[in-house]
């Protein structure tokens, strides 16, 4: 595990969002046990309760889920559940935010698709 933490948004969304990651990019698949609370707490040097909160973000979403005694699970689905809220996200901060823009700049449907295909060989 190595990132960053970031000081500008809440350790427990940053965890969330990590494990989210590690889903998407298949680190962890899903059924697969994610690391402990403890863990978290102990590589981040959090507090294992801020660990807990952001593990228990993804509990309430059914990203996650508890085996008693043993630990927290990666559900079945949760992979296509995160690209879904991930796109819809994208969609929403980029796509919308680009086409405004774009509009108060006069560029056409047509200008700003030859840009995005032109961005498609960077």
């Amino acid at each position: 595990m190595t990132f960053l933490m970031d000081d500008s948004r809440p350790i427990f969304v940053q965890i969330a969002e990590r494990i989210e990651d590690d889903i998407i990019q298949e680190r962890l698949p899903e059924e697969a046990q994610v690391p402990s609370t403890n863990q978290f707490a102990s590589f981040y040097q959090i507090n294992p309760a801020t660990a807990a909160k952001g593990v228990n973000l993804l509990v309430d979403q059914g990203i996650l889920y508890k085996k008693r005694g043993i630990g927290m699970f990666v559900a079945t689905g949760a992979r296509a559940q995160l690209l879904e809220k991930r796109r819809e996200e994208f969609f929403e901060q980029y796509v919308v935010t680009m086409i405004q823009e774009a509009k108060k700049l006069g560029i056409t449907t047509a200008q700003l698709s030859d840009m995005i295909l032109r961005g498609d060989k960077i």
